[in-house]
């Protein structure tokens, strides 16, 4: 996929569905498009930052209200279905609803800043059965504020030079998530067995 094109030829319509569809689950390069159509902006000046930023904004948040309902309505359904697959039965599904419960907003929040959880951390919300209002502000915060700004404003002041790196900082942002995650993985291991009883007594019995 050629982000430059896209960006050069649809402009703002370019960053909109890519970001859009990448905070709805689906695994675009949302962010990508944000940095380059700011860089675009920064050297062409054939886009405003400003246009840009309420564009990538109005996107992150109604992606990720969609598929917060989408999760919220058929999240639970596909993860009893298909989840032994990857090794989540109820219990863990509990772990992680206790965690939502918990602590949703700050992974909503975070979630937005790290390339895995960007797509996911809506939907796994949903599925989660996190609390409309707490999901909503974590979600405008941070997809509607934060982030955008910061890709926006950063991007169009960098100009061609992040433009041409846009990839590459986009493969580094994965590599590293990925890395924090396992790293995460490892170090909460120990706990895992201790959060699913908490979980067990929170919710006794089947989630739904």
């Amino acid at each position: 996929m050629n982000i430059d094109h896209l960006v050069s030829s649809l402009g703002y319509w370019a960053v909109f569905l890519l970001v859009a569809a990448e905070s709805l689950g689906v695994p675009l390069p949302g962010e990508t498009a944000l940095i380059v159509a700011g860089a675009y902006a920064g050297q062409t000046h054939h886009l405003n930052p400003w246009i840009i930023f309420a564009v990538a904004s109005a996107a992150a948040i109604g992606g990720d209200i969609v598929g917060f309902w989408i999760g919220d309505k058929g999240g639970y359904r596909l993860a009893k279905r298909y989840g032994s697959k990857v090794r989540l039965d109820e219990r863990k599904l509990k772990g992680g609803r206790y965690v939502f419960d918990r602590h949703g907003a700050k992974v909503v929040f975070f979630g937005r800043f790290v390339s895995i959880l960007r797509t996911y951390a809506a939907f796994l919300a949903g599925a989660s059965k996190m609390r409309w209002r707490r999901f909503l502000p974590a979600n405008a915060a941070a997809g509607g504020v934060v982030w955008a700004a910061i890709y926006t404003f950063a991007s169009y002041e960098a100009g061609t030079t992040l433009r041409h790196l846009s990839g590459k900082i986009d493969l580094a942002l994965g590599v590293a998530a990925v890395v924090v995650i396992a790293m995460v993985l490892i170090a909460v291991r120990p706990s895992t067995n201790r959060l699913a009883d908490k979980a067990e007594l929170a919710y006794p019995g089947p989630l739904e």
